[in-house]
């Protein structure tokens, strides 16, 4: 006997990620959306449950969520997934304190995954960037990140994440030790710090780079994103990951076998 589809929700359907998402599930066998809530009257989707973020109540039985949508509607569904005992797979960046404290509450209850990046590639670079920064610990490092005209939050979700991952290999704590910008006579570095430098322009998806810097040599790693498919390719995949797992917070080094912090 063939074990049920799990019963998919995606949470920001007329955004950018939404409209992506829509479109894989097209050729997807391993996921069934039931519903789809979205800031505007979706015809496309014929007679499939479409409803506005205020009524995420009302939502049909689902058993995971798929959310890129904003920091302000995070809280609802993280509610309705508690509600319904559904996973929660977000990629939402920019959250705010209310945000962060639906998903930790959320995941008392329900297994939930949030990642500034669901590309395998961001995975592997993040992992990357932590043993470079735990080998040569005294290095200077710089990250760089350039995304499209539009982007909302700055420095990105997935610079910040690379950022604790260095953090992390040099035994630091990021909040203290970052450094956003240079500018004017304070532009010298002061010995540990992590610098973040962010672009925006054109339709850019997503470009990041760490340079680590040492006495007469450099390493720089990088990663760009071509497509967001990248980003929901990998966000059904942590969706079928996660869909009946245990409650918890979960990462989307997790689903693919990586070491994090």
């Amino acid at each position: 006997m063939s074990t049920p589809r799990p019963r998919l929700l995606i949470h920001g359907a007329s955004g950018r990620m939404g409209r992506s998402l829509l479109s894989l599930l097209a050729e997807s066998t391993q996921l069934q959306l039931v519903a789809a809530v979205a800031n505007a009257p979706r015809a496309d989707l014929g007679a499939l449950a479409v409803l506005r973020p205020a009524q995420i109540g009302q939502a049909p039985a689902f058993d995971v969520a798929i959310d890129f949508s904003a920091p302000q509607a995070l809280p609802g569904l993280a509610e309705a997934c508690v509600a319904r005992g559904a996973a929660l797979v977000s990629g939402t960046t920019g959250l705010d304190a209310d945000a962060l404290a639906a998903l930790s509450t959320a995941a008392l209850k329900v297994p939930v995954l949030w990642a500034a990046n669901f590309s395998l590639g961001v995975a592997l670079l993040a992992a990357l960037s932590r043993m470079a920064a735990s080998a040569v610990p005294d290095w200077d490092c710089e990250i760089i990140e350039t995304h499209h005209r539009r982007k909302q939050d700055a420095p990105s979700g997935t610079a910040l994440r690379l950022g604790e991952a260095v953090a992390a290999g040099r035994g630091q704590v990021l909040a203290d030790v970052a450094r956003h910008g240079r500018a004017g006579s304070e532009a010298p570095r002061i010995e540990g710090e992590i610098g973040f430098h962010a672009m925006r322009g054109g339709d850019v998806v997503g470009d990041h780079s760490l340079l680590f810097a040492g006495e007469a040599e450099c390493i720089e790693l990088s990663h760009r994103a071509l497509s967001r498919e990248v980003f929901a390719r990998g966000a059904l995949r942590a969706a079928v990951w996660l869909s009946g797992r245990t409650p918890g917070r979960y990462h989307i080094e997790d689903v693919l076998g990586l070491p994090h912090s």
